[in-house]
């Protein structure tokens, strides 16, 4: 049976030793592959013991536990907006969900990241994980349709528009969001947010703002979602951490 990595043999890949075994062949093609792309974020398994070198450190099933993904998303559909590499993505296919569509513009549109290692990702694993380049301001149902379940993560913070991002967000919700989100300001009482108007935030100027839960709850709130509940909080330091919501049409 032809292998399904023997795709990726050019004459750049390189040189494949003597007397080695399938699997091994597999695996050396499929690593030559992977290390052609510059930068991953996601930790993805590919099989044949690769697993791409992401920066945000991501693995199954622990990660999705986190964020609290359904175990079964059998007959659903999924909209997994700031893919990047499609962990995500790929994890919901995985868990049964009928379809999957997987959206990014900031990242997919640049040139020092690009979309490559989404694309290498869905090649290997066979997935049926469709792709759209979309901004999160530009979603709307007549665009992308409307989904059982949205991942906003990782994605709230570089909004300089958060309720309009949310909002937009809202329109496209059918019934549960899954929001991860840096948070900021936990010893504040009342709903508020930092600003950050440079780098600030983790060197990263394309970080805006850290709302602290209770300006996350009221934000969700005033863009139509009900029924808001914190499943689960990581990372604190100092006033700063992560947290992860869940919310409802």
């Amino acid at each position: 049976m032809r292998s399904k990595f023997y795709k990726f043999f050019s004459p750049k890949t390189a040189a494949i030793p003597e007397n080695i075994s399938l699997q091994d062949m597999e695996t050396l093609l499929l690593k030559a592959e992977v290390a052609k792309i510059p930068t991953w974020h996601h930790c993805i398994d590919l099989g044949c013991g690769v697993i791409t070198p992401g920066g945000g450190k991501t693995s199954s099933p622990e990660t999705e536990l986190k964020i609290g993904l359904p175990e079964s998303l059998a007959g659903m559909t999924v909209l997994d907006v700031g893919a990047w590499d499609g962990f995500y993505s790929f994890a919901a296919e995985r868990r049964g969900a009928k379809r999957v569509l997987a959206t990014d513009s900031f990242v997919w549109r640049s040139p020092d990241i690009g979309k490559a290692g989404f694309e290498l990702a869905r090649t290997v694993l066979e997935s049926q994980v469709e792709d759209m380049e979309i901004d999160v301001l530009e979603l709307s149902p007549e665009k992308v349709g409307v989904f059982d379940v949205v991942l906003l993560l990782g994605v709230l913070y570089h909004m300089r528009h958060p309720l309009l991002a949310l909002d937009r967000v809202f329109s496209v919700t059918g019934k549960l969001l899954i929001l991860e989100t840096h948070v900021d300001m936990l010893d504040c009482s009342r709903p508020a947010a930092a600003f950050y108007c440079g780098a600030e935030l983790n060197n990263d100027p394309t970080n805006w703002f850290g709302p602290n839960p209770l300006a996350v709850k009221g934000m969700l709130e005033s863009s139509g979602f009900r029924d808001i509940k914190l499943v689960n909080t990581a990372q604190v330091s100092g006033t700063c951490a992560r947290m992860v919501f869940h919310a409802w049409r």
